[in-house]
């Protein structure tokens, strides 16, 4: 049996905060409650409820303008005399509840709750309403005759459901018996193939589980509150089955080992998964790509990096490898690639600060040496510049003087002629003697 308990009006009053003592509307369907109780204490402002498909044989709310007990088991519709003192209820909805089958049900409903306006989502109407009210005597006598009925025929269900239950208990413990007796630790043949026949076994169980579920949702039942109970638990059985297989699967499974009793850490791939180490010399670091799932949730991804290893657990399973530099981990980054999903994880090496120093000083020396030689080998030498005769020649004076002598003239005079040159290419050119020459 469920009750409303105050955390299951929490849950169900998200959209209000999960405040309960303002809450005006809530959706309590299909919880298999059976009983309405603590509402009009906790919340005193509910205006709609629903409570759809649940196992609510009576009525009983109020501060509510509209009430939906669709698909539930209320046989005594006398029992929404409990709501006349709830002026504000507008709308009801009994739709699928034994009540509506009884002669009568729309007239009484009508008849005794005055403030509703719709029932069963379709409109009251003045004369309807006179109508009800001038047979209600009659209709009423009808209704608790029918309620009668319907209670003693609710006693046979219950003592039906009851036999069938019981049955069905001894039945399973009868399996349960027999699956004792067949896995017998006492049995020495059982204990030398228990291995072997763990696959058969296995197979045996889900054969007859689906047998089990065939027979089960075959039968034919009869809708009442304890069908619909005794369907509720079995699924909450098989639900509750399945959670402690898996449990036993994930203890039965053997650890992985990962590091040795002596302490080396063993390189391990239990996912499978391509990856590649790359050594960035350029950045003094190193970088992982796993190539894990696309599609695969990162919340599933578990990094661990060492100064000397690196482990990812990849859905629970471990990936491990050996580092061949020390890393620092605490500066380590881990992210997805965006194209292919891949897990890029970048570890800077911890020798990365001292490697700096020692190649800066080294390259600092060397210069210093090679500047010092060549210093000493300026100051020990003189340089010399080469000329090349051939390319700068200069006129000998000599031989000028000899050909001046030889010819006998005097000095040249390139002046005039140039000038003559001029007068001869210039037409009706005048030579003034009051202007200088322009050369």
């Amino acid at each position: 049996m469920v009750h409303i308990t105050e955390d299951l009006v929490r849950r169900r009053a998200e959209h209000n905060n999960c405040e309960i003592f303002s809450l005006e509307e809530i959706s309590l369907h299909q919880q298999e409650i059976e009983k309405l109780e603590h509402l009009d204490k906790w919340c005193r402002d509910l205006k709609i409820l629903y409570l759809q498909n649940n196992l609510i044989p009576k009525i009983g709310c109020e501060e509510l303008k509209k009430l939906d007990l669709t698909a539930n088991f209320i046989g005594e519709l006398s029992s929404i005399e409990s709501l006349k003192c709830n002026i504000h209820l507008k709308e009801l909805f009994l739709v699928g509840n034994p009540c509506t089958e009884f002669e009568g049900y729309r007239q009484f409903v009508v008849a005794t709750l005055h403030q509703l306006k719709y029932l069963d989502s379709k409109e009251i109407e003045r004369s309807e309403r006179i109508k009800a009210l001038q047979n209600y005597p009659e209709v009423k006598w009808k209704i608790r005759e029918q309620e009668r009925a319907y209670l003693l025929k609710r006693a046979r269900e219950k003592e039906e459901a009851q036999r069938r239950m019981q049955e069905r208990k001894d039945e399973k413990q009868k399996q349960m018996d027999s699956k004792l007796e067949f896995h017998s630790p006492d049995c020495p043949q059982e204990k030398s193939n228990q291995a072997e026949d763990d696959g058969e076994q296995e197979r045996y169980r889900t054969v007859e589980n689906d047998d089990e579920d065939r027979k089960f949702w075959e039968e034919p039942t009869p809708y009442t509150p304890e069908s619909r109970l005794e369907t509720h638990r079995y699924i909450e059985e098989k639900r509750k089955a399945k959670d402690n297989a898996r449990e036993s699967k994930k203890r039965e499974k053997t650890a992985w080992t990962l590091v040795t009793a002596e302490g080396r850490v063993l390189n391990v791939n239990v996912p499978k998964l391509h990856f590649s180490l790359k050594d960035d010399e350029e950045n003094n670091q190193i970088i992982l790509d796993l190539a894990v799932y696309r599609h695969l949730e990162t919340s599933l991804l578990d990094v661990d990096v060492q100064p000397t290893y690196i482990r990812v657990l990849v859905k629970g399973k471990p990936f491990q490898l050996v580092l061949p530099e020390e890393v620092k981990p605490d500066s380590s980054s881990a992210k997805r690639s965006q194209t292919t999903g891949h897990l890029v994880v970048t570890m800077p090496k911890a020798k990365e600060i001292i490697l700096a120093k020692q190649k800066v000083s080294a390259s600092i020396k060397h210069s210093d040496c090679n500047t010092q030689q060549k210093n000493t080998r300026r100051s020990g030498q003189v340089e010399k510049l080469e000329v090349d005769p051939s390319k700068y020649s200069f006129p000998d004076v000599t031989k000028i003087i000899q050909e001046k002598e030889q010819t006998g003239q005097g000095p040249i005079k390139l002046q005039p002629q140039q000038v003559a040159e001029v007068k001869k290419s210039c037409v009706g050119f005048e030579d003034n003697e009051d202007v200088p020459p322009l050369i």
